[in-house]
């Protein structure tokens, strides 16, 4: 089969120094900013995948366009409603939740009635966590279930709204504060902790935005129909796909890595902190600041004794993309690790939490399930010699990237199926993989 990769040998050890792909939650939030800006926008190392892509092409059917340079991506802003939108235009998200509900707020003040479709996987995933929202603004979404496909036909009246965001979703957040941008006066948001990209790129451009930060929730006022200049920007490297080498290089023997360029915004570092707390050997170097946003170069050392966790909930959606991850390493770590209130893990491009609880318990780990909680009992020692063959995931590109690591980390011989599921976030996930010195087939 093509479409699929072998794997029969650990990884030998390694110590190189390496740069991931580009941040996908900054270059799509810079591409739907830079499009409603005005002038032209320099987008310096976007990530070049089909989520991003995809957001290239949806942006141009709403009117903007855009050049590929050598350098950069060129984005020419046409204001805050400036879209020249045709009735009953067809937006395809394809497989990027990011981009499908964050572009339901970027167009919310349209008078003519869009289409959202996605792939297979996305149409199975809830949309009414920004249909309810985006219908108190007074825009008119029509869907089955509250899934994709659906209908929305915007309002030139829209009315600022207070909203209360308990999910933790940066996704639900940046939908908001984007159809906040179309509507006259100001919009509230109090909203649970979650990756802060979009706030920061505001500020950045000097957009009247505040966020009043407590413990537990940001809260947040935006003030409508400000309309900013076009602007430079350089994408830095993404912590989650640096976190597949990061745990890669824990679970291998005698190796050490340095990650270069990575994004560390404090929203994002959960899985740092957890993996800490577990005794990981990682460390940030070189650090530096950008535009509102925090980078640095990590470095991670093989680790031989990870202790388990009782992994508290607050640091959740901070790591909510990583953790597959964090239960492959709690896997081989001493003791019983806990975690709770999972239940967003299935809210993803597969049900997440489902797939790793099946793939846990197929390499023989004992993992016991109330609900959204979990305990996974660790085997540090754990060495596989059975065959196994990974499929049936959603092609959720995550999953088929802890299952290489878990390849060349835990022995066995696996055939993963789906190896174009990296062409989302990660293309290059496996040459990387190849120049540490990864035996795939």
């Amino acid at each position: 089969m093509e479409n699929q990769v072998k794997i029969e040998k650990r990884i030998s050890p390694f110590k190189k120094t390496i740069t991931v792909s580009s941040d996908k939650s900054i270059s799509i939030r810079c591409i739907l900013l830079s499009s409603i800006a005005i002038g032209k926008s320099k987008l310096f190392n976007v990530l070049n995948s089909e989520d991003i892509e995809n957001t290239l092409q949806t942006i141009k059917k709403i009117g903007v366009n855009y050049k590929k340079k050598k350098e950069y991506l060129e984005i020419d802003g046409v204001g805050i409603n400036g879209f020249k939108i045709k009735n009953k235009t067809i937006l395809n998200a394809g497989n990027s939740g990011t981009l499908a509900r964050c572009i339901l707020g970027l167009c919310s003040a349209t008078k003519y009635k869009i289409k959202l479709v996605g792939d297979k996987s996305l149409s199975k995933r809830d949309f009414s966590r920004v249909i309810n929202p985006l219908n108190s603004f007074g825009v008119i979404i029509k869907s089955k279930k509250d899934m994709l496909p659906l209908e929305m036909t915007g309002s030139q009246l829209l009315r600022p709204i207070k909203y209360y965001e308990n999910k933790g979703s940066a996704q639900i957040k940046t939908c908001i504060i984007l159809s906040a941008i179309n509507t006259p006066g100001v919009t509230k948001i109090k909203a649970a902790k979650s990756r802060t990209h979009t706030e920061l790129l505001l500020k950045s451009f000097n957009y009247p935005i505040t966020v009043k930060k407590t413990k537990k929730f940001d809260f947040i006022s935006i003030k409508g129909l400000n309309q900013f200049s076009s602007f430079d920007y350089k994408i830095p490297g993404d912590i989650s796909s640096a976190s597949f080498f990061i745990v890669l290089t824990l679970l291998s023997k005698n190796s050490q890595l340095i990650i270069k360029d990575i994004n560390i915004n404090p929203s994002r570092m959960g899985i740092f902190k957890i993996l800490n707390k577990m005794n990981a050997k990682i460390k940030i170097i070189n650090k530096r600041n950008y535009k509102g946003e925090k980078l640095g170069d990590i470095k991670v050392e093989s680790t031989k004794y990870l202790k388990s966790i009782n992994c508290p909930a607050s640091l959740n959606s901070s790591a909510i993309d990583e953790f597959l991850l964090i239960f492959l390493v709690a896997a081989k770590s001493h003791g019983i690790s806990k975690f709770k209130n999972l239940g967003e893990l299935n809210k993803k491009e597969s049900p997440r939490l489902d797939i790793a609880i099946k793939f846990l318990k197929m390499i023989g780990i004992k993992v016991d399930r109330d609900n959204d909680n979990i305990k996974i009992t660790g085997s540090p020692n754990i060495k596989l010699k059975n065959s196994y063959h990974i499929r049936n995931f959603l092609k959720d590109h995550r999953v088929f990237m802890m299952s290489v690591v878990a390849a060349l980390t835990l022995g066995g011989k696996f055939k993963i199926n789906d190896k174009d599921a990296v062409n989302t976030s990660f293309p290059n996930f496996l040459r990387i993989l190849s120049k540490l010195g990864a035996k795939i087939n």
